[in-house]
């Protein structure tokens, strides 16, 4: 273990969220996001709306990241940014900041790949929570982003299984959206699933093979039954919402559980970890650990301030990639398509 006092500044701005936090030494000591509550009102990510809104936020963000982490910006070792993938707006208003910062205060400038940033999350120093032995199979699934990853090892890592049209996200978005739940809809579903009964309604899992997934057509089957059922009753929805969020639920849960199946078995890998925005759902969490027991699996799921965008998976990867001496020149730029 380093007896070096490393200090990290982890910066985000992918998406629709600003966020910093800052790492000692593998510890999380702030975590701050501020997130962007206009796009609601559009029933998505507005990009030109995200970046506005990542350059008024950007300053305060870092600045109370530091306060509550108890440092100066004089004490940082180096400062980690997210370089892609994302919204090109949103990259480059956290690239922009960081590679100032790290230019202005003379120290390493870290660039970190957002999606195995959600990954690495797991190596986070947190009681409670345990580390993935490598090698491990993790799951990465967010509104943008289905995959199945072998990771080997921290920088190692291989996509054997990966959406070939929506991610997962965007299915429970989209469904949502068609029951009048509003955006973002999928932690509307997730809380009225427990209320529902999960084998209400049957809708049909995408055959896809090997390990990729699709849910185009899943989203276009729950459109046509819920238009179908509204014809013959108009207060369909509003008598069966907790059903049909239940039923959907299930579904996609059951299209996640398989492809892991499959992973496991032809990789012979047991050790799984997930990671991204959606793995904040409790269907997801709970399917996870029955696997467990079922299949002798042993899994990882994050503290749920580490699933969904934030700054201090960004963080981790810096200080990772500290230890390594692995930076980032001042003419790296933003990447909005990178690959893990």
């Amino acid at each position: 273990m380093t007896t070096q006092n490393i200090y990290i500044l982890g910066i985000e701005s992918s998406c629709d969220d600003t966020a910093a936090s800052i790492i000692y030494n593998g510890k999380i000591l702030s975590n701050v996001v501020a997130s962007q509550k206009i796009h609601e009102e559009y029933g998505g990510v507005v990009p030109e709306l995200a970046s506005r809104a990542h350059q008024q936020n950007i300053v305060p963000v870092v600045d109370q990241a530091l306060k509550k982490a108890g440092i100066t910006k004089s004490q940082l070792s180096a400062v980690a940014f997210t370089k892609g993938p994302g919204l090109m707006g949103s990259l480059l208003v956290g690239t922009s900041f960081a590679k100032s910062l790290a230019f202005g205060l003379n120290i390493p400038l870290i660039d970190v790949n957002h999606m195995q940033a959600h990954i690495l999350a797991h190596f986070i120093d947190e009681d409670g929570f345990n580390k993935p032995s490598f090698p491990f199979l993790a799951m990465t699934i967010s509104g943008g982003h289905t995959q199945i990853v072998k990771v080997n090892h921290y920088f190692d890592m291989e996509v054997i299984g990966e959406t070939i049209d929506d991610a997962v996200g965007e299915a429970f978005d989209k469904s949502g959206k068609t029951l009048g739940l509003g955006y973002p809809a999928g932690p509307k579903i997730d809380k009225l699933a427990k209320l529902g009964n999960p084998k209400a309604f049957k809708f049909t899992k995408p055959r896809v093979d090997g390990l990729n997934f699709s849910f185009s057509g899943f989203k276009t089957a729950v459109l046509y039954f819920i238009q179908k059922q509204v014809k013959l009753n108009p207060n369909f929805i509003e008598e069966n919402l907790n059903d049909i969020c239940a039923s959907i639920q299930y579904t996609i849960i059951g299209i996640l559980t398989d492809k892991l199946k499959l992973a496991v078995k032809q990789t012979s890998i047991s050790h799984i970890a997930i990671g991204g925005g959606v793995s904040a759902n409790s269907g997801i969490r709970q399917a996870l650990k029955d696997g467990e027991a079922k299949h002798g699996w042993t899994t990882y799921v994050p503290k749920f301030e580490f699933t969904t965008d934030n700054a201090a998976m960004i963080a981790i990867v810096g200080y990772l990639k500290f230890l390594d001496g692995d930076f980032a020149e001042q003419n790296v730029m933003a990447n909005s398509r990178l690959k893990i």
